[in-house]
């Protein structure tokens, strides 16, 4: 089974990872399309050159790694990727041959947490339209895609994990629920920049609390992403 979990930025996709990277009998893969996506796009993220020097630039060479052989004879291959790196110019129709799944998270918190470690976010950079193309292409090729909320996941980490598992026909194993601290060896080069949190924990952080204030110069952003997240929210776990 080859899992293909879009997410966009701060949206618990890492701790998913860990989740599913602590299952014996799953690869994970950590978001292979970066550096193609900030070598077709020019944009300057964080750790840009140690990112376009540790993966493949080429997104057609990304997706034959993504369909060819399962990584270490594994059974299952999650692969955590950010939905804004799927631009033109990176073929799609290779999701047919994954499970579908869509992790979505409130803009308000998205949008406060990518601030903060990376200003001015503008919509394209947060995934929520790419998010929602995406379901849409998935459905249209016949799929059956499936939609979780990080909210949910952190206020009820067994039954969500439990719940998805079912819905995608794999046998959940509790070992999805922790994970060791220090982080994952398949880890994106970007990781010191960005995980930090997830490196000290051993497992889903506690439910979430009210939602954070949205600065002004951010509220337009805001009001571009509900839209795209409510679509998603009506069709969720």
């Amino acid at each position: 089974m080859r899992i293909a979990m879009w997410s966009g930025p701060r949206n618990l996709s890492t701790a998913m990872m860990y989740a599913f990277g602590n299952r014996p009998d799953c690869a994970v893969v950590d978001e292979p399309f970066y550096a193609a996506y900030l070598a077709m796009t020019g944009l300057e993220h964080p750790m840009r050159d140690e990112i376009m020097a540790s993966q493949s630039q080429d997104p057609g060479a990304v997706i034959r790694s993504l369909v060819g052989p399962m990584p270490d004879g594994k059974s299952v291959f999650y692969q955590k990727h950010m939905a804004q790196h799927m631009i033109p110019g990176v073929a799609r129709d290779w999701i047919k041959d994954c499970v579908n799944v869509f992790l979505i998270r409130h803009p308000a918190r998205v949008i406060a947490s990518y601030a903060a470690k990376r200003e001015n976010p503008v919509l394209d950079d947060i995934g929520f339209r790419q998010q929602a193309e995406l379901y849409d292409e998935a459905l249209a090729w016949g799929g059956k895609p499936v939609v979780i909320d990080s909210h949910d996941i952190r206020e009820n980490p067994r039954g969500m994990l439990k719940n998805l598992c079912d819905s995608i026909g794999l046998g959940f194993d509790s070992a999805m629920l922790n994970w060791p601290s220090g982080g994952h060896k398949d880890d994106g080069v970007w990781a010191s920049h960005w995980y930090a949190a997830v490196w000290n924990s051993t497992g889903f952080a506690d439910a979430e609390g009210p939602l954070p204030e949205v600065p002004d110069a951010l509220q337009d952003v805001l009001a571009e992403a509900m839209p795209y997240y409510e679509k998603l929210k009506a069709v969720k776990l």
